[in-house]
């Protein structure tokens, strides 16, 4: 607890990317798209939206698809966090939002939280259920959280109970998912380098964003394709 107190009182705080937050752009199949989540999705640590994830992935997906997109995050989210930004952003009238693919970034702010798996399940269901009736039943990609280990913000042993904690969430959200057919979770086996992180040593520099825009873009095609 010491750790984490201090850890977090000498962080790097770093802005969020500038730029636009949704748009269109591309031609072909029209795909609308909404990615959303924590500190991650809304590009802190990188200058511009166009070198973070969202701007990566949707340059990725331009080059298929006509996109038509939005992003929703903000920093600090964890999943209680992002129902509650959703519902905010989206709950008018009992209005019925069109959209083919939601990208979820969401997780380590649980993990810092000190989450309970059956809590985080639970808020992760709710979100799955909000999706699936207010947003026409899309296709739902969550991102894995990050191995925190790895993190060269954090000292030891913090990083390695933190480590644990995230792999503890990962296994939580993939039991939820595996009862939702349009969703699935993202998740990679290479290893996480220095160079993958901004300079705040916590989120993803523009090359790690590089890496995740593509995990996330081969998962997308195969779920569009597994559909057709």
């Amino acid at each position: 607890m010491l750790q984490a107190k201090r850890a977090r009182k000498r962080a790097l705080r770093l802005p969020e990317a500038a730029g636009r937050r949704s748009g269109m752009l591309g031609n072909g199949e029209p795909l609308r798209l909404l990615i959303c989540g924590d500190s991650a999705a809304a590009g802190v640590g990188i200058a511009e939206q166009q070198l973070a994830f969202s701007g990566q992935l949707i340059t990725l997906l331009s080059e298929r698809y006509q996109i038509n997109w939005q992003l929703a995050a903000k920093t600090g989210l964890d999943s209680a966090g992002l129902n509650s930004l959703l519902q905010q952003l989206y709950s008018h009238n009992n209005a019925v939002y069109r959209l083919d693919i939601v990208v979820v970034s969401i997780g380590v702010n649980d993990v810092t939280a000190r989450r309970s798996t059956a809590e985080f399940q639970q808020q992760i269901r709710a979100l799955l259920n909000r999706l699936a009736t207010d947003f026409t039943d899309p296709f739902v990609l969550f991102s894995a959280i990050p191995p925190m280990q790895h993190l060269t913000a954090l000292p030891s042993p913090l990083n390695y109970w933190l480590g644990l904690k995230a792999a503890l969430l990962n296994q939580a959200l993939a039991t939820e998912l595996s009862n939702w057919p349009k969703a699935q979770l993202v998740y990679s086996n290479l290893a996480l380098t220095a160079d993958m992180l901004a300079d705040d040593g916590f989120h993803p520099s523009e090359s790690g964003c590089k890496v995740w825009a593509k995990l996330v873009f081969d998962a997308i095609e195969r779920s569009l394709i597994s559909y057709k």
